[in-house]
């Protein structure tokens, strides 16, 4: 089966080394089940950088029924009042970056050991070219290589991404440019690897300098779902 729905919340984190090991403890046991019984939210997973230069070294994804789930009165609530462990631990992130996202094509199949994080910034002018070409030819592709079990693409929405910083009383970016992310899931790193570099030649050919794009390979760590 594919993705339990239509939204996705994405975050990346890192904290200091020393504090590597109560993060790691806090997310397996405390917030990721959290997050999974809150209202719209059905699955999450979470993944370590297998790539030592990857900007970011932790990545997270909550696989909600639609991205307005994650703007939810009772949600945005809840943003606002965290447990003392979550303060605690979330004070010590020296990086974060939360998206909230549609979903735009699932082509994903089961749970996979390895993931390929590709992020992008199109042009408005390319983005339903490219969303068609990824949808009918690039992903299927790729998904077709042996160890590759399919992919998604996620895009960032602004307005419900904003209601979240909203919500933890945080300032509103200004002059903000949708953002896409494609996942990528395999069984093996390797496989992950060549398909992510695939995916970078691909989009280049549509006209995406390959320079520009954010890539990092992530192992799975824990996942759970309802």
């Amino acid at each position: 089966m594919g993705l339990y729905g239509t939204g996705m919340l994405m975050t990346f984190t890192e904290v200091a080394p020393e504090d590597e090991d109560e993060y790691n403890e806090w997310y397996n046991r405390e917030h990721i089940d959290e997050r999974v019984w809150m209202p719209g939210f059905h699955r999450a997973r979470r993944y370590v950088a297998a790539d030592a230069d990857a900007r970011v070294k932790y990545f997270a994804s909550y696989e909600t029924g639609t991205v307005q789930d994650l703007a939810d009165p009772d949600y945005m609530a809840r943003l606002a009042v965290q447990s003392e462990w979550s303060q605690k631990v979330m004070a010590g992130f020296t990086k974060f970056d939360r998206l909230t996202a549609d979903i735009t094509i699932d082509q994903t199949h089961g749970v996979c050991g390895w993931l390929g994080v590709t992020r992008l910034f199109p042009e408005e002018g390319m983005r339903d070219r490219l969303r068609e070409s990824l949808k009918t030819a690039v992903l299927p592709e790729l998904g077709k290589r042996l160890n590759m079990l399919g992919g998604c693409l996620a895009e960032n929405n602004i307005d419900v991404s904003n209601a979240g910083l909203v919500a933890q009383g945080k300032p509103v970016p200004p002059g903000q440019t949708p953002e896409w992310v494609v996942l990528l899931d395999g069984a093996t790193e390797a496989a992950v690897r060549d398909a992510n570099d695939g995916l970078a030649e691909a989009l280049e050919d549509a006209g995406i300098d390959a320079v520009s794009l954010d890539r990092t390979i992530y192992g799975f760590l824990f996942g759970n779902n309802r």
